[in-house]
């Protein structure tokens, strides 16, 4: 095997096949390199700047991995993970990740605790601290947690039904515990129209909107916890 190709698949190997152009740079692959392997049919572009090996099996939510790879490079995914300022998937596109509701999936949404910009316009970013309780690595990705997703649509003015369905798929699933979806829903509770605070009203709306058949015990086990 050429050296190379040697030093792609090493970097590649633990990050879903797939390679960015100034990865494979600083592991000393020349750009011509690059080219040549992409031009054999070794590596194919999947995003600007971002590669995957071919034959190794394309990865889940191949669009979202190459986009978050993008925002920071020159570092590996799992350098990555707990990074306390990296991007942390968020939004729909955790909901995505999470295999809930019936979101548009095709615009790649990350919180950010810095400024951070994007040419591209199939790429939203949002800033926001998500602290290590609000997050989890999920597909490999860090995704902000199921309640922490939750609220972030309601307060991104997600249609609420939507939100309502994604509320119900969590807790069936059980993605996370009613008590803290109750506190995440409590500085939102006006986007449905409730009291600022009232978490465990807008999870019981949530729930009675999708047509859940054990709202009541829901609430009360969010009270109760």
């Amino acid at each position: 095997m050429a050296e190379p190709l040697r030093r792609i698949l090493d970097i590649a190997e633990g990050q879903w096949g797939l390679i960015t152009r100034q990865q494979a740079d600083r592991a000393g692959v020349r750009w011509t390199s690059l080219v040549r392997l992409v031009d054999g049919g070794t590596l194919e572009r999947v995003a600007h700047g971002v590669y995957r090996v071919r034959g190794a099996g394309e990865p889940d939510h191949l669009g979202l991995r190459a986009a978050w790879l993008q925002l920071d490079p020159g570092r590996p995914a799992w350098s990555r993970l707990d990074d306390p300022v990296g991007a942390v998937v968020s939004h729909t596109s955790a909901a995505s990740l999470y295999g809930v509701g019936d979101l548009r999936s095709d615009i790649h949404e990350f919180t950010l605790s810095i400024r951070k910009q994007t040419r591209r316009a199939d790429v939203r970013l949002h800033r926001g601290n998500v602290g290590p309780e609000d997050r989890i690595v999920l597909h490999g990705l860090p995704t902000t947690r199921a309640s922490r997703m939750i609220a972030d649509l309601l307060s991104d003015h997600v249609e609420v039904a939507a939100v309502a369905q994604i509320t119900t798929e969590v807790l069936d699933r059980v993605f996370d515990y009613p008590s803290e979806v109750v506190d995440h829903l409590s500085p939102y509770a006006s986007r449905i129209g409730l009291s600022v605070g009232d978490g465990a009203g807008a999870l019981q709306h949530l729930l009675r909107l999708a047509g859940g058949g054990e709202q009541e015990r829901v609430v009360q086990d969010a009270h109760n916890a």
